[in-house]
């Protein structure tokens, strides 16, 4: 909920990893980022303000694209095509109707007339329908990027919510199911904490949590939270994890700092992290985090401390800065669509088989 990153991406060889050609990002104003914010939950005439959002995030969008093509003086011909992923607003598969539904905010179309440029786009409703949890789509990115022949890891990206992959290093492994889910809260909680207490979009470096005291009793009540006990296939959204969530599980606890409670709920991140790779009897010998959560000091540090026998990096360690995994998975599977192949997995989802993703928009 922070901005728009985006790369320019090279995957013409199959058999090569996926190249970074150049990187740009773009933050939200205000005003857009409180209406994303506030079509997390019900409103008002909530139709008419997500089709106009929807309209602002592709106009953003198109200007990131500007700029990577400037970056590299690049002509839109000579990209195959945009992967835009929109906005989660709401996550709720496999709810009411047995479908359920995901819904991101876009607007293809329009930046499609924007570009010039063929846009893939919704790529989580097929998983869907399909009868999957439509996430987290990235673990076969993920195994394509991070695995190794012989080394045991696990990915872990912390965005607003965060999701594992874990990839074996075995050879006897190669052929196992790929397995990979949400953890539960990322950055969301974080993050909405932060700005309600001190105006900053997010607690810059974690610096902000390491003026607090992890509280104990506290951190228990947010850990009964029947989400993290469900066994995967599963993922979550910010229609779980957000601040009238919180603020219900504080109601019990008074006297406490902001502070507190921003140490207590960076811990809460990187417990349910750890708690992830137990539940899946997986011992990684390293654990390769991207995302934003990366870059806070504070979350790796207590990462570390959670799982003792790995040693905890950032993706930037092994070639992809952690702000450029998610925009280079999200290239990654739309040449997946354009190519239409199969890009998820219902080892991961749940759903009824692998399903080629997204709807193409040509330009």
């Amino acid at each position: 909920m922070d901005g728009v990153d985006g790369v320019l991406a090279d995957l013409g060889d199959p058999k090569q990893p996926a190249r970074v050609l150049a990187s740009a990002s773009r933050t939200f104003d205000p005003v857009l980022r409180q209406e994303l914010l506030a079509l997390n939950t019900r409103g008002d005439n909530e139709l008419h303000r997500a089709a106009l959002a929807a309209n602002a995030l592709a106009r953003l969008y198109a200007q990131v694209v500007t700029d990577l093509l400037q970056a590299r003086q690049i002509a839109p011909a000579q990209v195959t095509a945009i992967g835009a992923h929109g906005q989660t607003v709401r996550h709720r598969p496999q709810e009411f109707d047995s479908t359920g539904y995901t819904l991101q905010l876009n607007q293809p179309a329009l930046l499609a007339e924007l570009c010039g440029i063929d846009v893939v786009a919704d790529f989580r409703s097929r998983d869907v329908a399909a009868g999957g949890q439509g996430a987290p789509l990235v673990p076969p990115f993920h195994r394509a990027a991070f695995g190794h022949a012989t080394q045991s890891r696990a990915v872990l990206n912390i965005g607003g919510i965060s999701n594992i992959t874990l990839l074996p290093g075995a050879a006897s492994a190669a052929d196992a199911p790929l397995i990979g889910f949400d953890c539960g809260p990322g950055n969301a909680l974080m993050d909405a904490w932060c700005q309600m207490h001190t105006g900053a979009a997010f607690d810059d470096r974690g610096r902000w949590a390491a003026q607090g005291v992890v509280q104990p009793g506290l951190l228990a009540a947010l850990q009964n939270e029947p989400f993290f006990a469900k066994p995967p296939p599963k993922s979550t959204g910010r229609d779980l994890f957000n601040l009238p969530w919180l603020r219900q599980r504080l109601a019990g606890f008074k006297g406490l700092s902001p502070q507190d409670v921003q140490a207590t709920l960076t811990e809460l991140t990187a417990w349910a992290c750890a708690q992830a790779l137990r539940w899946a009897a997986h011992s990684p010998e390293l654990l390769v985090v991207c995302g934003g959560g990366a870059l806070n000091d504070v979350l790796m540090q207590r990462l570390q401390a959670a799982l003792a026998s790995a040693r905890v990096c950032s993706s930037a360690d092994l070639g992809v800065a952690p702000t450029e995994v998610e925009a280079l998975a999200f290239a990654w599977l739309a040449q997946q669509t354009v190519l239409r192949k199969t890009a998820s997995l219902a080892s991961v989802t749940g759903a009824q088989g692998a399903r080629i993703l997204g709807a193409v928009y040509p330009a």
